[in-house]
């Protein structure tokens, strides 16, 4: 902002987009949510230009913009593009969702005229629950992680799958088959982490595999799964898994749209613990200068690697264990990585010890506690 720049700010719902804006001392704020706000300009987009304009006469200078769920009325773009081009405006601009911003010939998303940044919920660097296990339960939306009591934070959670999930996500895309949409969405949670067999949901849920694939793609459009890719290269390997995996953004999100209970069972404890790590990684490599991707990686015939962060060329692997007593067996799929990918110099186990351990020459377990710390 101090370089004079606009900014798209995406994140999905109750991240905290609204609150960090607020940071902000706008000459106007216009709030896309409240429908009579929003009818206003759904009728007159172009009430924006005159509005901006006015101000700037007033101020001398070009006067700060706040649009909040921009996504709402997606005709205003046109008039913020007209409008940062001609320096009568600069604009913070949020939105809970992308989809009605791509689709459409009408739709602009401003190329080269806005930053676009990202809002993630808590990372486990801003605010930290006592046990992990909180974590895998409730997840790490603001609101909630700052709830002390469980029974406030089940409620909060649950009316979110409600009235975000169930309802807007599904009125947003226009689903016209209510009941086969919260099928999937119910088995997308139960799935979330897993290699995605669109025929098997497809069957499952009643409607054909590209209707499945399609709302996957308004699940990611509307911010509510993370697309996780496979690393594929490789000279020895030739059955590399190619399917994308995909993770729901929050876990206690995840785990209410699964129908499941608090009380989660132990043998899950795992498979959710690597979920949290792999999003705590894209968290992280989002606020990286320099390109950073989070990939996985896995042979059809038994060898995998839970994630892989991919830097340039640089490629380190990472093995996600529930255990408190790592060994070498934990990471021998780490060093099978190590031998066939010179450009991966070193390993990680991340568990659950108290303090870092040396399993061999380059690999390490640490804790969970420790990621941040481990990626510096």
């Amino acid at each position: 902002m101090r370089r004079g720049k606009s900014v798209l700010l995406l994140g999905p719902r109750q991240t905290g987009k609204t609150t960090l804006i607020r940071g902000n001392k706008a000459d106007l704020e216009i709030t896309l949510l409240l429908s009579k706000v929003r009818r206003q300009y759904e009728v007159d987009p172009d009430q924006l230009i005159r509005e901006v304009k006015a101000l700037h006469k007033k101020n001398g200078k070009p006067p700060l913009i706040v649009i909040d769920e921009v996504q709402k009325v997606p005709a205003l773009m046109d008039g913020v593009q007209y409008l940062i081009d001609e320096g009568f405006g600069q604009f913070i601009l949020t939105g809970s969702s992308a989809r009605k911003l791509r689709i459409g010939k009408q739709v602009n998303l401003l190329p080269g005229r806005v930053i676009q940044l990202r809002l993630d919920p808590f990372t486990i660097e801003e605010f930290q629950y006592e046990f992990v296990e909180s974590y895998l339960k409730y997840g790490s939306l603001p609101a909630i992680s700052l709830e002390k009591d469980p029974l406030f934070r089940e409620e909060e959670l649950d009316s979110y799958v409600d009235l975000y999930l169930e309802d807007e996500v599904r009125a947003e895309a226009l689903v016209r088959d209510i009941g086969s949409f919260e099928n999937f969405l119910r088995l997308a949670a139960v799935e979330s982490g897993n290699i995605v067999n669109m025929e098997k949901i497809s069957q499952d849920v009643g409607v054909a595999a590209s209707t499945i694939s399609s709302y996957y793609q308004i699940l990611e459009d509307c911010l509510i799964v993370e697309r996780v890719e496979p690393y594929t290269k490789s000279v020895t390997r030739k059955k590399l898994i190619r399917s994308p995996i995909y993770l729901f953004f929050d876990l206690g999100l995840r785990r209410l749209a699964a129908g499941e209970q608090a009380n989660l069972p132990q043998k899950h404890l795992g498979a959710l613990f690597e979920q949290f790590v792999g999003l705590e990684l894209i968290r992280w490599a989002r606020l990286q200068e320099k390109k950073t991707s989070i990939l996985f990686w896995r042979d059809a015939n038994g060898p995998e690697v839970d994630w892989i962060i991919k830097c340039g060329e640089t490629l380190i692997p990472i093995e996600v264990k529930w255990t408190e007593t790592p060994s070498l067996r934990d990471a021998k799929h780490l060093e099978l990585f190590l031998r066939e990918y010179p450009q991966a110099k070193k390993a990680f186990v991340v568990c659950r010890v108290e303090k870092p351990q040396l399993l061999k020459e380059g690999i390490d377990a640490i804790s969970w506690k420790q990621l941040y710390e481990m990626l510096q």
